[in-house]
């Protein structure tokens, strides 16, 4: 044969997985002028200037060198003082609470401690992108369960029970959810514990938006008592302090399955990086109103970005969590994919796809309002001109 043939040098497992569905409308994008996006799910707010300068402290004192794996004890006692002043809950900075990097390496090394090749991972859909390849590298089996918007996407106890089998190791509750914006009341949450209670099932619960919810505060599996044993709780810095590229996260949960993780981490990363640790330290301890401020500014865009979908003819579920919106598209005569590439085209507005989202997800498409409001005005302007033509070409 000619060398290289990386076909049969690859590994299979990564030839077979697809890439994201995401991604193709970001080529598209970088290819345009005059575009605005309402696609990428990042905070258009600069980090707040105190959490940046008490990282540009840390430098100029040259606080640089690796921490402890699981991350520096202050900051690890921070995020034990945060879970219990925010949400209530109570972790043992020590040994239950593990810093990564970024909120997906902390799903990453969940589902790695947790799966044995051929276990079952039961994965709320539409949902984030990451849970599927993410089982299938670690070994385990994917098992997409489609949630309904009649439900605003809420997982209910009967779709829980028929997804389980003797196989079934993981539950995966992306809550709030991304794409949706549905989340879990505690009700919905002891509904889904008198389902597992009797079983060996482990719940992951990515939390990255917990701090974004309108109407309601955010409840956490681990604030169930059935649930809080089997509960690993991840989340991170990105969404409610506007610290995408800093990279860091981390997940609280059982003892014995942090340990694992952290060794996980410990072969494969080191330690998160130093600087973000010392911004997150100062975000946690002084950062509540920051959180305040930009949750008010997106429930303005919120508002804004929904009433204007609905007059413009979407039918859309009310949003109570994250920063999204997942209005129905499919009465307009075009897929997903198709109608999102023909906006992008046509308006250069962008939005996703919600096919790119797993099982459920067709005929919705995902738009981010973590933009600002003369963005969120033209882009309306540019949607409603869309549909417009849409429906004379009909």
């Amino acid at each position: 044969m000619n060398f290289p043939d990386y076909g049969s040098i690859l590994s299979d497992k990564v030839q077979t997985l697809k890439p994201s569905g995401i991604r193709k409308f970001f080529d598209i994008l970088e290819t345009m002028e005059d575009a605005i996006s309402l696609s990428i799910g990042e905070p258009d707010f600069a980090t707040p200037w105190h959490i940046r300068d008490s990282a540009i402290y840390s430098l100029e004192k040259g606080w640089t060198k690796y921490s402890a794996n699981a991350g520096m004890l202050s900051l690890r006692k921070e995020i034990a003082n945060y879970l219990g002043r925010r949400f209530e809950l109570t972790y043992d900075p020590v040994s239950e609470i593990l810093a990564t990097v970024g909120g997906s390496e902390a799903i990453d090394l969940t589902i790695r401690a947790l799966v044995n090749p051929g276990e079952e991972v039961i994965i709320v859909c539409p949902s984030f992108v990451c849970y599927e390849p993410l089982t299938i590298m670690a070994g385990g089996v994917p098992v997409l369960v489609e949630t309904k918007v009649e439900n605003e996407f809420r997982l209910t106890p009967e779709e829980l029970k028929a997804a389980i089998t003797d196989k079934t190791k993981l539950l995966i509750l992306p809550y709030p959810c991304n794409p949706t914006g549905g989340t879990m009341g505690r009700g919905d949450l002891e509904a889904l514990a008198e389902v597992l209670k009797d079983t060996g099932i482990m719940v992951l619960s990515d939390e990255i938006y917990a701090e974004l919810t309108y109407g309601a505060q955010h409840v956490s599996p681990a604030n169930i008592e059935l649930l809080k044993p089997r509960t690993v709780v991840v989340n991170g810095f990105s969404k409610a302090y506007s610290m995408t590229g800093w990279r860091l996260g981390y997940a609280a949960g059982p003892a014995a399955v942090i340990a694992q993780m952290t060794k996980l981490h410990q072969y494969g990363i080191m330690c998160a990086p130093t600087t973000s640790q010392y911004a997150a330290i100062k975000a946690l301890r002084d950062g509540d109103a920051d959180i305040e401020r930009m949750r008010d500014e997106y429930a303005l865009r919120r508002e804004f970005l929904l009433s204007g979908l609905r007059r413009i003819g979407f039918d859309c579920a009310e949003v109570r969590g994250a920063f999204y919106l997942f209005p129905y598209i499919g009465g307009f005569g075009l897929g997903s994919d198709e109608f999102c590439e023909k906006l992008l085209r046509t308006e250069k507005v962008a939005i996703i796809s919600g096919s790119a989202f797993g099982p459920g997800g067709e005929g919705f498409a995902r738009v981010c309002y973590a933009s600002s409001m003369e963005n969120l005005t033209v882009a309306l302007e540019r949607i409603e001109r869309f549909v417009g033509q849409l429906i004379v070409d009909s």
